[in-house]
C-alpha cells in the first residue's frame, strides 16, 4: 500500500476514544488558558484579574504581561494546534497530547515555585488534573499508535 492510500484509508477510519479524548481536553485548555491569557496581559498588575503583583517579587517579572503572553502562546494556542492535527489524523497528535500535558505541568511547577500555591479558587489543582489526564491519554493514545503501527508491519 503506498503512502497517498495509507493517507486516505486513515483519513476514513472513524478517530478512536483516546484521539476524541485527548481533543477534547486540549480544546478545554486552549480556551481557560487563552482567556487566561488575555486578562494577564490586558490587566496586566491586576486590573481583571485580582492577582497581586506583589507575588512576582524575586521573579524575572515586573508584572503579568510576559507570563500571561506565554500562558495565551504556549498553553492557549499550542493545544488548539495539537486539537487540529489530532482532527487532520496526523501521526504526530499523539505525541503532541502528551507534550500538551507535560507543557501544562511544567507552566504549574514554575507558577507555583514563584508565586505559592493557591487552591483559593481552585485554579492550580482543576488544572493539575486537566495535565496529568492529557499526558496518561497522550501516553496511552502513543502506546496504541505505535502497537497498530507494529502490527501493520
Amino acid at each position: 500500500m503506498t503512502s497517498d492510500a495509507r493517507q486516505a484509508d486513515s483519513a476514513r477510519r472513524p478517530r478512536g476514544r483516546l484521539a476524541a479524548t485527548a481533543m477534547a481536553l486540549e480544546v478545554l485548555l486552549g480556551v481557560g488558558a487563552i482567556g487566561g491569557g488575555l486578562a494577564l496581559m490586558v490587566g496586566p498588575n491586576g486590573e481583571i484579574l485580582p492577582l497581586p503583583v506583589s507575588a512576582l517579587a524575586g521573579s524575572p517579572f515586573a508584572n503579568y504581561f510576559v507570563p500571561g503572553a506565554i500562558l495565551f502562546t504556549i498553553i492557549g494556542l499550542g493545544p488548539f494546534g495539537a486539537a487540529l492535527l489530532a482532527w487532520r489524523r496526523h501521526p504526530v497528535a499523539p505525541l503532541l497530547a502528551f507534550a500538551t500535558g507535560a507543557a501544562l505541568l511544567i507552566w504549574l511547577g514554575v507558577e507555583i515555585a514563584i508565586i505559592g500555591y493557591a487552591s483559593n479558587p481552585p485554579l492550580q489543582p482543576l488544572y493539575l488534573a486537566l495535565g496529568v489526564a492529557i499526558v496518561l491519554v497522550g501516553g496511552a493514545w502513543m502506546r496504541q499508535t505505535r502497537a497498530q503501527r507494529s502490527s501493520l508491519s
